[in-house]
C-alpha cells in the first residue's frame, strides 16, 4: 500500500509540475501509472483487483471527458484522473474529482473577478444563464481569445486529490 501513495505522489506532484511550467500533463508519466495500478491490483488481488483498478480508471477517465469534449481541460488532465482511478479505484477517484471540481470552480470564479472586475462578472453571471448552451469550456480555455482566462488544470487536480486523501485514505 505504500508503494501506491508513493506513486501517486509522485504522479500528481510531477503532473503538478509540468502543468505550470509548460501547460502539460505528460503521457509518459500517466500512461505508466495507469499500467501500475492495473498491475499492482491484478497480481496483489486477483481479477477483484484488476475490477477494482479498472472501474476507477473508467470512473477517472469518465467523470472529465464531457469537460474535456466540450473544451474546458486539456487531455492530459483526463488522462491523469484516469490514472489516478487506476491507482486507488472508483470511489476515492469520484470523491477526488468532485474536490477537484469544487477547488477548479473556485480557481476560475477568482480569475474572472480578477481579470474582469465584480461588477462585471456579476452582471455577466445574470445576463448570460439562459444562453448557457454555449460552449461552456470556452470562456476558461481559449488561450488565444484576448477576453478569455485559462489556467492549470492540475493545480485543481493536485490539491483535490491531497485533500481526498487526507479525508478518506486509500
Amino acid at each position: 500500500m505504500l508503494i501506491l501513495i508513493i506513486i501517486l505522489g509522485l504522479v500528481i506532484l510531477i503532473s503538478l509540475i509540468t502543468d505550470l511550467k509548460d501547460k502539460k500533463i505528460l503521457n509518459i508519466v500517466t500512461f505508466p501509472a495507469m499500467i501500475f495500478g492495473l498491475s499492482y491490483y491484478l497480481f496483489n488481488q486477483g481479477w477483484d483487483g484488476l475490477l477494482f483498478s479498472g472501474l476507477g480508471f473508467l470512473v477517472g477517465l469518465m467523470v472529465f471527458l464531457i469537460p474535456y469534449l466540450l473544451g474546458g481541460m486539456g487531455a492530459g488532465d483526463v488522462k491523469l484522473m484516469a490514472a489516478i482511478g487506476a491507482l486507488t479505484g472508483a470511489s476515492f477517484v469520484f470523491y477526488s474529482a468532485l474536490i477537484t471540481s469544487i477547488i477548479g470552480g473556485f480557481i476560475a470564479i477568482v480569475l474572472i473577478i480578477k481579470r474582469r472586475g465584480i461588477t462585471f462578472s456579476i452582471k455577466s453571471l445574470f445576463f448570460s444563464i439562459p444562453f448557457l448552451s454555449s460552449n461552456l469550456g470556452s470562456m476558461i480555455v481559449n488561450s488565444k481569445d484576448n477576453s478569455s482566462i485559462s489556467f492549470p488544470y492540475g493545480i485543481a487536480i493536485f490539491f483535490g486529490t491531497i485533500i481526498t486523501f487526507a479525508w478518506k485514505g486509500l
